[in-house]
C-alpha cells in the first residue's frame, strides 16, 4: 500500500519579511573576534573572506530570487513511518527509465544535486542518449532543511529504511538504483545491504571501511591509505569530532549567529573542493549563501549534526557486506582515496574510477563527469 502523499501546491519555503530583516540585522551586528596574526585560511575560515560574504549577505544578496528558484523545483512530500520526507522528482525523458535515488551529504542540501539530476533525467539535452535517462528522486535527509528530523534517536526506521519505503512502497518502484556521497554514501550502502532484492546497484563517492579485517592482510597500498586517512583526521577532523561527541554544545552558537553558521560550513566548501585555494573557481557567492540561508531559515543546522552523533554512538547500523553491483568514483580533492582492494573488502565492486578533477561536492563541481560515470555503470544493469 502506498504511503500518503502531500502535493506541493504551496511553496516549500516562504520566509516572512520580518525573518528576512532579522537575518540582515544579525549580519550587520556581527560581533567580530579579535584578529590573529595569521594569513588567510591558516587557522580556519579566512576573516577577510567571511566579512566580505557577510556584508554581501546583509546587503546585496537577493533571497527572494533564490526562494523563488527553490520553490520552482519539482518538490513533493511523503509521510513515511511517521516522518515527513521532502523529495525532488525529475521525470525521465524516456519511458520505462530506471529510477534512481540520489542522497546528499553534509553540509549540503538537495540544491547541490539539481544539475546532476537534470543531466540524468534528460541526457539528450546535454549531448547524451535519451535511452539512458533516469527517473531521479532526491530526498532531503531527515533533519536537513525541508525534512524534519526523525522522532527519536532509537527509531527502528533508519534513513535507509525510509528511502526504501519511499522508493518501493510510496513511489511504486519494484527495482531502482542508488547513488550517494559523504553521509549519502553510508545511507546508500545500508540501503543496498538491507534491500538487495530491490536495489539493482549502487554508485558511491565514498566507501565504508571494512567492519573487521586482519591487519596482517593489508597491502602496502592499503597501509598507505590508512596512514593518509589518520593524517587527514588529525588535521581536518575537528568538526567531525565535535559533531560526533558534543553537537549540542555547538548548536546554539550556529543557530543564533548567521555569521558563525556561514563560517562553520564555508571552510568545508573550500577545504574539500578542487579549487586550488580559490573558492570562487567552484562556487559562486549566491550558491554558498543560498545553502547557508536554507539552513538558517529552516533552523536545521543542529539537526543536521544528528547522523554524526548517531553513528559515533552506534545508533546507526554498520555496513558489513554489500553484494549488489557497486561502483566507486573518486574525485581527487575528496576526503579519502581508498584503493580498489580496500573497497572490495566491503563491496561487490564492479567499477572503480579515478576522476581527473573535482572534489567532495562533485555533483555541483563536475556534474557532467559524475553523470557520465553513473550512466556508464548502470548501462548494463537496466
Amino acid at each position: 500500500m502506498k504511503e500518503h502523499t502531500v502535493p506541493t501546491s504551496t511553496p516549500v519555503i516562504q520566509v516572512a519579511d520580518a525573518d528576512l530583516e532579522d537575518l540582515r540585522t544579525r549580519l550587520r551586528a556581527t560581533r567580530w573576534p579579535e584578529p590573529w596574526p595569521v594569513d588567510g585560511w591558516q587557522a580556519g575560515t579566512d576573516a577577510a573572506e567571511l566579512r566580505r560574504l557577510v556584508m554581501y549577505w546583509a546587503t546585496d544578496y537577493t533571497w527572494r530570487t533564490h526562494e523563488a528558484a527553490v520553490n520552482a523545483l519539482p518538490s513533493h512530500f511523503a509521510d513515511i513511518a511517521g516522518t515527513r520526507v521532502h523529495y525532488l522528482r525529475y521525470e525521465a525523458e524516456h519511458p520505462d527509465a530506471l529510477p534512481i535515488v540520489l542522497t546528499h551529504g553534509w553540509p549540503s542540501t538537495v540544491m547541490e544535486l539539481t544539475m546532476l539530476a537534470e543531466r540524468l533525467a534528460a541526457p539528450s539535452r546535454h549531448g547524451g542518449d535519451a535511452r539512458d535517462a533516469f527517473t531521479v528522486i532526491i530526498p532531503s535527509l531527515p533533519g536537513f532543511t525541508f525534512s524534519p528530523q526523525r522522532p527519536a534517536l532509537t527509531d527502528a526506521e533508519q534513513t535507509h529504511d525510509l528511502w526504501h519505503r519511499l522508493m518501493h512502497d510510496h513511489l511504486g518502484f519494484q527495482r531502482y538504483a542508488a547513488h550517494g556521497g559523504d553521509l549519502g554514501a553510508g545511507v546508500t550502502s545500508r540501503l543496498a545491504e538491507a534491500h538487495p532484492e530491490a536495489v539493482v546497484g549502487i554508485h558511491l563517492l565514498a566507501a565504508a571501511a571494512p567492519a573487521e579485517y586482519d591487519p596482517a592482510s593489508l597491502t602496502p597500498e592499503e597501509k598507505t591509505h590508512l596512514l593518509s586517512a589518520a593524517a587527514w583526521q588529525a588535521e581536518e577532523g575537528a568538526y567531525m569530532h565535535q559533531q560526533n561527541t558534543r553537537p549540542l554544545t555547538l548548536a546554539p552558537a550556529l543557530n543564533d549567529s548567521p555569521a558563525g553558521l556561514l563560517s562553520w560550513i564555508l571552510e568545508k566548501y573550500r577545504a574539500w573542493t578542487d579549487c586550488g585555494g580559490d573558492l570562487s573557481t567552484r562556487f559562486g557567492d549566491d550558491f554558498l549563501l543560498t545553502q547557508a540561508s536554507l539552513y538558517w531559515f529552516t533552523g536545521t543546522i543542529s539537526t543536521s549534526f544528528r547522523p554524526y552523533y548517531e553513528y559515533a554512538h552506534q545508533l546507526t547500523r554498520r555496513v558489513r557486506r554489500v553484494d549488489v553491483p557497486t561502483a566507486l568514483a573518486l574525485f581527487p580533492a575528496d576526503l579519502a582515496q581508498p584503493p580498489r582492494s580496500w573497497a572490495e573488502r566491503t563491496y561487490h565492486l564492479t567499477r572503480y574510477t579515478r576522476m581527473p578533477r573535482g572534489g567532495h561536492f562533485a555533483a555541483h563541481e563536475e556534474p557532467a563527469l559524475l553523470a557520465d560515470d553513473i550512466t556508464a555503470f548502470f548501462g548494463d544493469l537496466r
